[in-house]
C-alpha cells in the first residue's frame, strides 16, 4: 500500500524564502494577485530579502513568464493564475454531507511510461485520492466536486462502501497522525507574536501542507483534527497582509 506521506512535525519546512518564493508566496496569496514595487520591497525586507536580491529575481520571474510588469507593478501570469484558482479551491475545498459512499478509480489503461504514470499519480493525488494498492484509488465522497472526464480515458470510476470499519481504513490510506503532529507544529510558528520572517516561512508551508489535507468526513478524523485551525491561520494572516498593503497605498 501507497500512502503520500507528509512532513514529519520536526521537518516543516521551514527554510528561509528565497526571493523568487517569497514573491510568489505573496501574490499567489493576494486578491487581485498585484503588487507594487515598492510594496514588494516592504513586504519582503523582513524576511532577509533585500532590494537588490528582490529586483533581480523580479527581472527573472518577468523573463521566464511568471509574471507581467505595467508601470512598476507585478501580476502574476496567466499560467500562474491558473495555479493561484487550484490553490485556492484547494485551500477551502467545498464539501457535503457524506452519505457513507466513496468514490474509487481503478486504473486501466496500459502501456504508459513513467512520465505518465507520475503525472496520472500526481492527478489523483491532487483530488485528494489516495492509493490503496496499484492502480486502485479512493477516497470518501464528501467532496463537493465531480471527478475530471478526462479520467474515463484511463480508468474507470465507481461508488463503493468499503466492508472495512471506516476510520481504520482512512488511518491506512492517509497517515493522519503524522499531518496533524506537523499542522500544531505550523500553527505554533503561524501564532501571533512570532518574527514576521517566521510567521510568513510557516504560512507558506502551511499552504503546501494544507495541500496534503485528504478532508474527510468528520466522522473518519481523529479528535482535535487541526485542519480548519491551520486554514483559519492562513486566512487570518493573509487578511493582515492585504491591510498592511491597503494601510500603505492610503498613505501614499
Amino acid at each position: 500500500m501507497r500512502m503520500n506521506v507528509p512532513p514529519e512535525p520536526e521537518e516543516a519546512d521551514l527554510r528561509p524564502l528565497s526571493a523568487r518564493s517569497a514573491v510568489l508566496s505573496l501574490l499567489l496569496g493576494a486578491h487581485p494577485p498585484e503588487l507594487p514595487v515598492r510594496d514588494l520591497v516592504r513586504l519582503v525586507e523582513p524576511f532577509g530579502v533585500g532590494g537588490s536580491a528582490l529586483r533581480a529575481a523580479l527581472s527573472r520571474m518577468v523573463a521566464a513568464g511568471d509574471l507581467r510588469r505595467t508601470d512598476g507593478v507585478y501580476r502574476l501570469s496567466d499560467r500562474l493564475l491558473a495555479r493561484q484558482r487550484r490553490q485556492d479551491e484547494a485551500l477551502r475545498p467545498g464539501t457535503r454531507a457524506w452519505d457513507g459512499d466513496w468514490e474509487m478509480v481503478v486504473i486501466t489503461a496500459t502501456g504508459r511510461g513513467p512520465a505518465e504514470r507520475a503525472d496520472l499519480r500526481a492527478r489523483l493525488t491532487a483530488l485528494r485520492l489516495a492509493e490503496l494498492r496499484e492502480g486502485v484509488w479512493l477516497r470518501p465522497a464528501n467532496l463537493d466536486r465531480p471527478l475530471p472526464a478526462e479520467l474515463r480515458r484511463v480508468a474507470l470510476t465507481y461508488a463503493a462502501r468499503p466492508d472495512d470499519p471506516t476510520p481504520e481504513l482512512a488511518a491506512r490510506l492517509w497517515p493522519l497522525a503524522a499531518w496533524a503532529a506537523t499542522a500544531r507544529t505550523l500553527l505554533a510558528h503561524t501564532a501571533a507574536g512570532r518574527g514576521p520572517a517566521d510567521r510568513f516561512t510557516a504560512c507558506a508551508a502551511a499552504v503546501r501542507h494544507l495541500l496534503a489535507d485528504p478532508v474527510l468526513p468528520p466522522a473518519l478524523l481523529p479528535a482535535d483534527w487541526p485542519g480548519e485551525a491551520l486554514r483559519t491561520a492562513y486566512a487570518d494572516y493573509q487578511r493582515e497582509l492585504s491591510a498592511s498593503v491597503g494601510r500603505r497605498e492610503r498613505a501614499a
